[in-house]
């Protein structure tokens, strides 16, 4: 799909909040701050959510860099996250986690897209510290709207990247709970929650966009248990197969080719199979049977 064309100063109108959400790492969270303060194109507003009751530490390291610091109480990356999106003036809402630093680039290849008034969601490439910028194979924008052939598949399963490196127009956010609060970090779901609300923009007309050039560096991240990680897709998979009754044939049809270890057919910047297909049947039954009790115990329609 392609989208309108616009020059790239029309950027500079878009105003642009940059929200980091962090929990006890004060040292990761200076090292995100200041990567931002060196950005070409400045945001106009930084807010660090914390996710516990209050840190002096983190509060401190925020103040120094002038940005605005608030507290979610509740454990969950999903409620710091809806919690900086609502506390948010700008009109595109761009979010960074606290371990990672943007290229110096990086906001003003994130907002190009957005002078598009379709465009609901943009993300961008999340690489490994040791990887420099000028020397990364270069990748096309991606476009994906939902007339677009398994455009629910590639964005409920990491076809648009990742939570680390992703940015939101505000007012595509009105009247709906964004990230839903029983899926990421500090949840029983553990995760999915980005991916989750790029299918509801998708789904709501919105179209998405993936700019390579909008690098963000970011360690890997260590799995957990593999029976845990299976269990939390199986139970995503769920989730999206009771909330979009449209898209079921197409779900069943994406995880039957899964489970029968067939490649994806459209790019993802992780190369991880993913433990559907590199679980084996004994773990993915005994998962199955755990995401279930998981899902009917958490059941619920999404939040307004």
């Amino acid at each position: 799909m392609q989208l309108e064309s616009h020059h790239d100063h029309d950027t500079q109108k878009l105003t642009a909040t940059i929200v980091i959400c962090t929990r006890n790492r004060p040292t990761s969270l200076r090292k995100c701050l200041e990567g931002i303060a060196h950005l070409e194109r400045a945001p106009d507003e930084v807010i660090v959510v914390d996710n516990t009751s209050g840190d002096k530490e983190t509060e401190a390291a925020a103040r120094k860099f002038s940005a605005r610091y608030t507290f979610e109480p509740i454990a969950g990356l999903s409620r710091a996250r809806n919690r900086g999106l609502s506390e948010s003036t700008s009109e595109i809402v761009a979010f960074l986690d606290d371990d990672a630093w943007p290229d110096e680039r990086w906001l003003e290849s994130l907002l190009e897209p957005f002078v598009d008034p379709h465009v609901g969601s943009v993300t961008g490439r999340t690489v490994l510290p040791e990887s420099h910028a000028d020397s990364i194979d270069w990748e096309p924008t991606r476009f994906l709207s939902n007339k677009d052939h398994q455009w629910f598949e590639i964005a409920a399963f990491g076809g648009l990247g990742i939570g680390t490196n992703m940015a939101l127009r505000k007012t595509a956010c009105n009247g709906w709970k964004v990230f839903d609060e029983r899926l990421g970090r500090g949840t029983l779901f553990q995760g999915m929650e980005e991916h989750h609300a790029f299918v509801h923009l998708l789904s709501i007309g919105y179209c998405a966009v993936h700019v390579p050039s909008a690098i963000v560096f970011h360690r890997s991240q260590k799995h957990g248990d593999i029976k845990q990680e299976a269990c939390n897709q199986i139970a995503y998979s769920m989730l999206l197969f009771s909330e979009y009754p449209g898209q079921r044939l197409d779900l069943l049809r994406f995880l039957f080719r899964r489970v029968r270890r067939k490649p994806l057919t459209w790019p993802r910047d992780t190369a991880d199979p993913g433990e559907i297909i590199s679980s084996g049947w004994r773990v993915l039954l005994r998962a199955s049977f755990r995401a279930a009790v998981l899902f009917f115990r958490n059941r619920k329609p999404r939040g307004k």
